[in-house]
């Protein structure tokens, strides 16, 4: 389970938890940084690795579900593992709903901590992984010039050249020449790709035209 690139944030007031749940961590070859309340997680700098935050519910000042709610309001996505030191369904329910990956009762076993802080870092390398996709192809779209992009919702639309030369009112050689630029600027080997490129970006496409004369 060695993650070298990764670290977990261990939150609890209590510094003989916060201890052992560091030694097993390291133990496992994480990297790991504690923490004795929610204020002093929130001052802290957070390295840009993937990474988790094991999270007591019952902290002084702001509690662990003050803190979650916190940190999704500034848009801090690192998964959350909810301890506490007694079960409580309704609080649980409220944890998960608002995104909590696992809500653990003390004691737990090591390997089920173990277990969610796996699954915690492998979602948080995925979701750094889909972000950082996303900005590339933000920044091949923004490269594209604003007659390309005329070119490129029509294309994903499902036009032909021809009818993208009249509605735009441009030759058919020149919408040729448009789309391969779009083609060669996003990065895209195929229709297919690009239309998928699309959709990842979530932009808005030309209506499909099926009255037209194809």
């Amino acid at each position: 389970m060695k993650d070298a690139d990764a670290i977990v944030f261990v939150v609890d007031d209590d510094s003989s938890v916060r201890e052992a749940i560091k030694s097993l961590i390291r133990l496992v070859g994480i990297r790991v940084e504690t923490f004795g309340s929610a204020q002093e997680f929130l001052r802290s700098k957070r390295p840009e690795v993937p990474g988790c935050v094991v999270l007591d519910v019952e902290l002084p000042g702001l509690s662990g579900l003050d803190l979650q709610r916190e940190l999704a309001a500034h848009g801090i996505k690192l998964p959350i593992i909810f301890i506490t030191g007694y079960g409580d369904i309704p609080m649980s329910v409220r944890a998960m709903k608002a995104g909590a990956l696992e809500f653990l009762t003390k004691p737990f076993r090591d390997r089920d901590l173990l277990d969610a802080i796996q699954q915690a870092l492998e979602r948080d390398r995925a979701a750094r992984r889909h972000s950082r996709e996303i900005a590339e192809l933000r920044e091949h779209f923004d490269a594209l010039t604003s007659r390309e992009r005329e070119v490129m919702s029509l294309v994903v639309a499902g036009w032909l050249n021809k009818q993208i030369g009249f509605e735009l009112g441009i030759s058919e050689i020149t919408v040729k020449i448009h789309r391969g630029r779009v083609m060669n600027k996003m990065g895209a080997q195929s229709l297919a790709e690009l239309v998928r490129m699309t959709e990842r970006l979530e932009l808005p496409t030309a209506k499909d035209q099926s009255t037209k004369t194809r």
